[in-house]
């Protein structure tokens, strides 16, 4: 695709030829403080009422204190409240929170349970009935968050240590490279290309800034995308996008000519990265993605639910009892028969439980 020639000698690059994006500097340390915060604060709960689940004692006379619980973004659900209880001869009170993915609406019904084996644990009985969804739902965002924060963190490092590299003259090697993406702003060129053209190609993405008045060596168009044209810088992990008048390569001004000479008519049929104005879909089309998203949900829910309540393991699933208690009082009631029919001999789930927090309704 190139007939750039470059002197087989070690060249020196210019000095931030490959950047760091900002979003980096902020985003990771938010990210991963987020996830930890999530982990800290959630665990022992869990910890706790797994414990409890292993052996629990549901306390009629336990007394539960300023419940509450608070709906985020339609699904997300946290509750604490304070338990207050004696057993064995002595006073015990604590708090307990807990945080659940949840399709509810209105008020939750619970009570206060403790392990018979270590009557200091306690919690509320809406603890144990979400607890797979606890777990679930602390396993996925830790991993998320922290795996989005640590990923970050290791391009940031590759970066860092590229810098490093590129202190040093080496052989330079053109190769064809993908611009995914750019944006102008105060006469900065921003642009993040993809190693994934060439023959050796690593899958690598870049990022890059170039100044005013600077613009990159464009050789080509493919699939849409703008083909830019970079250099591997002896054996580093990521290439090096040139600019159209090679200002990035220390050469002289006879190699400089020398090597853009063959390349002029192809520059001058390359496209040019002008922004083009983003088409937004019609309100009927999104109105459609929409309509369509929401069936599926729905489809896909019921079609667990029915799942759950005749051929589930165990009535103690979610969401499966989250779907089962959002479900019309009909279909509630049938469903709720025939996970009694299966397991009318242990304690009720939630949304087929009666007023004690415990029978069946």
């Amino acid at each position: 695709m190139s007939s750039l020639v470059l002197p087989s000698r070690p060249l020196s690059l210019a000095r931030n030829v490959i950047s760091t994006p900002r979003a980096y500097f902020w985003s990771t340390p938010v990210v991963l403080a987020l996830a930890l915060f999530l982990f800290v604060s959630q665990t022992p709960g869990v910890i706790r009422d797994f414990q409890i689940s292993r052996n629990p004692l549901v306390l009629e006379n336990g007394d539960v204190q300023n419940g509450r619980c608070t709906t985020r973004k339609a699904i997300f659900t946290d509750c604490e409240a304070r338990l207050v209880y004696r057993y064995g001869g002595r006073d015990y009170d604590t708090e307990v929170e807990v945080m659940f993915v949840d399709f509810h609406t209105g008020d939750y019904e619970t009570g206060l349970v403790i392990s018979a084996d270590h009557p200091e644990l306690a919690t509320i009985s809406l603890g144990l009935d979400m607890l797979w969804n606890r777990i679930i739902t602390l396993a996925v965002f830790v991993v998320l968050l922290g795996g989005m924060s640590l990923g970050t963190i290791f391009l940031g490092l590759r970066i860092w240590r590229v810098k490093g590299q590129l202190r040093r003259p080496a052989v330079l090697t053109p190769v064809p490279v993908e611009v995914s993406a750019f944006d102008r702003k105060r006469g900065i060129l921003s642009i993040t290309y993809n190693d994934k053209i060439a023959a050796d190609k690593t899958g690598r993405s870049a990022y890059t800034r170039m100044k005013k008045g600077e613009e990159p060596l464009i050789v080509g168009q493919a699939n849409g995308k703008a083909i830019g044209l970079a250099v591997r810088h002896g054996n580093t992990a990521l290439p090096v996008l040139l600019d159209a008048r090679l200002q990035r390569v220390e050469l002289t001004e006879d190699e400089r000519s020398a090597a853009l000479a063959p390349m002029a008519r192809q520059q001058d049929r390359a496209p040019a990265l002008i922004a083009e104005p983003r088409s937004s879909a019609s309100i009927w089309r999104r109105l459609q993605v929409f309509l369509g998203m929401l069936l599926l949900i729905v489809v896909g829910a019921v079609g667990f639910w029915l799942w759950y309540v005749t051929s589930a393991t165990t009535p103690f699933q979610s969401p499966g009892m989250d779907i089962n208690n959002l479900m019309p009082a009909h279909l509630n009631e049938w469903g709720c028969e025939q996970l009694k029919k299966r397991f009318g001999q242990d304690r009720a789930p939630f949304g087929c439980v009666a007023d004690d927090f415990t029978s069946w309704k």
